[in-house]
């Protein structure tokens, strides 16, 4: 059910959810980020020639793609860290994953937050309950994603799958 009291049919829901995957992958394809360093550029061009299974952040954007290979598979919208704990930009791997941890910080005591896959010290993509602003900067470092896209980020990786975080 939606806010009108009505449900799309199961077929119309996949073909919107398709299209919109669709458009999301052009418009992060055709216009790439100028302000890409040296190191991910290079970094993001080597697993584009393997057929490894890697995840692009792009935090001008807002985005998270799920690639194999040159392929992208997976793309959504993320919220990542406010200026004043900005998320950090660099080429990580997944270094542990957990069905729920507790984030806590100075201002912040989350728990139970689902679907964690750590990639630098306290810096993770996980799932985020507590709200539904992404596409915008307001966590506190991590790449906040909807839970349901989380579950699925976290089913598709492994520990040591690449992440690359770049402006």
């Amino acid at each position: 059910m939606n806010k009108f009291g009505w449900k799309l049919p199961r077929s119309i829901r996949r073909w919107v959810s398709l299209w919109a995957l669709v458009l999301l992958m052009v418009a992060s394809c055709a216009a790439p980020a100028l302000t890409y360093s040296a190191s991910h550029r290079k970094a993001m061009q080597t697993f584009q020639r393997s057929q490894q299974r890697w995840i692009e952040v792009d935090l001008s954007r807002q985005r998270l793609i799920a690639w194999q290979g040159k392929t992208p598979v997976y793309a959504i919208l993320v919220s990542t860290g406010k200026t004043a704990s900005a998320t950090q930009t660099g080429v990580f791997r997944i270094q542990s994953r957990h069905r729920y941890s507790r984030m806590q910080g100075d201002d912040y005591d989350v728990p139970d937050v689902p679907y964690t896959m750590y990639y630098s010290g306290n810096y993770a993509i996980h799932g985020a309950y507590w709200h539904r602003r992404f596409g915008t900067r307001v966590s506190h470092g991590c790449v906040n994603v909807a839970v349901d896209h989380a579950k699925w980020l976290f089913n598709w990786s492994t520990i040591g799958t690449p992440v690359v975080v770049h402006d």
